[in-house]
């Protein structure tokens, strides 16, 4: 086989929420006798599915799905272990002949994965951890923030001042080894990616579009019963550490802890998806090779006939050289 075969061929359909990249990726995995790998980072959880957007079984249309309800709400779990998940999945559906198709829009897991980034296992410092914990229940996670951009500002730069456990993750590994997490992912990055990939990402140039789709979606979930969800994360928060930080249910703790009322949570909440789809939006702009499909663009084929020959032109690619 010629060289640009010898790597697995991945799919990947990324970008912000609410831009219908499941539907996309179903849509490719019928087309092309592909399955779709969740790249989200909170839909591996089982009984999480409103908040977290995760397709119904009518929505995946007999494609599987993998790395959908794999843990428990009360299990950790990191890119690292994506990483590893998502490989061996990839390795398993390419030596069965199946194109492996990602979706999701935790770009972090998109990009760590198709970059091919080694995780090199650090043992964790549990009393330092817990030191740090401490330290943003005392003094504000912005402290914490704020040391992290003293320390390893190109990191600190990467990270929202809000993502905690990522802030924890990088103060911890400076101050028990004196390495820098941006070093450390540098590092980690290997000359040659481990996969031949497409990277599709849906997008609106109208920004108002997307966040009006944003709203509305909020306003379907609530409909289809996220307030009893998220009541049942709140009520084990301290168990379900990383859904107790996720947006889509932490927004409405007020409610339930007699804070606030539902319709200011809700606004909140909605307003808390829409800086998530900007954020989102920023960083696959600064992922360099990305395909970009405007779901607005005038006078443009649908969106799935434009993905379709995107992808068929990428294998045939594949196919000789």
């Amino acid at each position: 086989m010629a060289a640009l075969s010898e790597k697995p061929a991945v799919v990947a359909v990324g970008g912000p929420t609410a831009t219908g990249k499941t539907a996309l990726a179903v849509h490719l995995a019928r087309a092309f006798g592909g399955e779709v790998i969740s790249a989200d980072s909170m839909q591996v959880y089982r009984g999480l599915d409103i908040g977290t957007a995760k397709a119904s079984e009518a929505e995946r249309q007999g494609v599987p799905h993998h790395l959908l309800d794999i843990l428990d709400p009360a299990q950790p779990f990191s890119v690292a272990d994506f990483v590893a998940a998502a490989g061996r999945c990839i390795d398993t559906l390419t030596a069965a002949g199946t194109l492996p198709i990602l979706a999701g829009g935790t770009g972090l897991y998109l990009t760590s994965l198709l970059g091919g980034m080694d995780f090199t296992p650090e043992k964790p410092d549990p009393a330092l951890r817990t030191a740090l914990e401490r330290r943003a229940a005392a003094e504000g996670r912005e402290a914490l923030y704020a040391e992290l951009q003293r320390v390893d500002p190109a990191y600190a730069a990467a990270v929202h001042p809000n993502n905690l456990p990522r802030v924890i993750r990088a103060l911890e590994l400076y101050a028990a080894t004196g390495r820098r997490m941006s070093e450390e992912r540098r590092a980690a990055r290997p000359a040659e990616p481990p996969y031949r990939s497409l990277c599709l990402c849906l997008a609106f140039r109208d920004r108002q579009t997307l966040y009006r789709r944003i709203d509305e979606r909020v306003d379907r979930m609530m409909a289809a019963g996220l307030l009893d969800e998220a009541r049942t994360v709140y009520e084990n928060r301290d168990r379900y550490r990383t859904a107790a930080q996720a947006i889509g249910y932490k927004e409405l703790f007020p409610f339930f802890a007699g804070a606030a009322p539902l319709e200011s949570c809700v606004a909140d909440l909605k307003q808390a998806s829409r800086r998530y789809a900007k954020r989102q939006l920023t960083w696959f702009r600064h992922q360099g090779e990305v395909q970009w499909l405007w779901l607005d663009e005038p006078d443009a084929p649908p969106v799935q006939q434009r993905a379709e020959a995107l992808v068929r032109a990428f294998l045939a690619r594949g196919q000789g050289g």
